[in-house]
């Protein structure tokens, strides 16, 4: 099975690669937070462009994903996370050539006569359905990976930064100074090159969604900072704090 560390690694990483890939896949649907939620935010306007907090479905669970990462961050260094980006930016593109083999199979008759009607006797067309939901435009699976890529490298820059500047202190600084930076950038990147580049948004969309996706990662990554001395204090207790901390001298001497 490995040691402790090597489990730990394995760990992490599983989560990462996880949320990352379901992040991506579900990354199509714009859905509004404030309908969700009940909210009546109507009115509030940004660079004349109505609020109405629409977020890309990928926000969900992203913030699992930064976590997860400057906790790799913490234990493993650049190079831990850099290994699992670059895994992660692989199987996600595998991920996306499995969806277009399923998009453009042919449907079984059956499957389209038993699922023609939706819940309410509405006809509807499955495979049409299954085809816009999944179908993912090459703007979008370059956009997704350069972000994902361009995120995750800037988090790993700006963590290992900061770590240098606070000497080992202020855990808190740079897991979510580093997570501000890279997100800020991620939440338009996609949505450029996806959208705008290849897509037919227009330039206001791109900078409405972008703009409401940033707002909500970075409402998150500060609501969700205690979740990262939670981390250390279950890593601690399972690994031995003495180990635990070489884990930490050794991603620390990578600077």
């Amino acid at each position: 099975m490995g040691t402790k560390k090597q489990r730990l690694y394995i760990i992490l990483c599983g989560i990462f690669l996880t949320n990352a890939i379901i992040a991506e896949v579900i990354g199509a649907k714009i859905f509004s937070l404030n309908e969700t939620l009940g909210l009546d935010i109507q009115g509030f306007s940004f660079l004349g462009m109505d609020m109405g907090f629409a977020l890309s479905a990928g926000t969900l669970n992203w913030p699992i994903v930064f976590i997860i990462s400057d906790v790799i961050n913490e234990y493993f260094g650049k190079k831990g996370v850099k290994f699992i980006s670059y895994l992660t930016a692989a199987l996600i593109t595998f991920s996306f050539v499995i969806i277009y083999l399923a998009v453009y199979v042919s449907p079984a008759q059956f499957w389209l006569d038993v699922n023609s009607a939706d819940s309410q006797g509405n006809p509807i067309n499955i495979n049409e359905g299954f085809k816009m939901i999944f179908r993912q435009g090459m703007g979008i699976i370059i956009g997704s990976i350069m972000a994902f890529l361009i995120g995750q490298i800037l988090d790993a820059l700006v963590f290992h930064k900061l770590r240098r500047i606070t000497q080992n202190r202020m855990v808190w600084l740079r897991a979510t100074g580093s997570t501000l930076f890279s997100q800020f950038i991620d939440s338009f990147v996609v949505l450029f090159i996806a959208f705008f580049v290849f897509g037919n948004w227009s330039i206001q969309q791109v900078i409405q969604v972008g703009t409401n996706n940033y707002l909500y990662k970075f409402a998150i990554a500060i609501l969700l900072t205690p979740l990262i001395y939670l981390a250390h204090y279950l890593i601690d207790g399972w690994l031995g704090k003495e180990h635990s901390d070489e884990l930490i001298e050794e991603a620390t001497g990578e600077l």
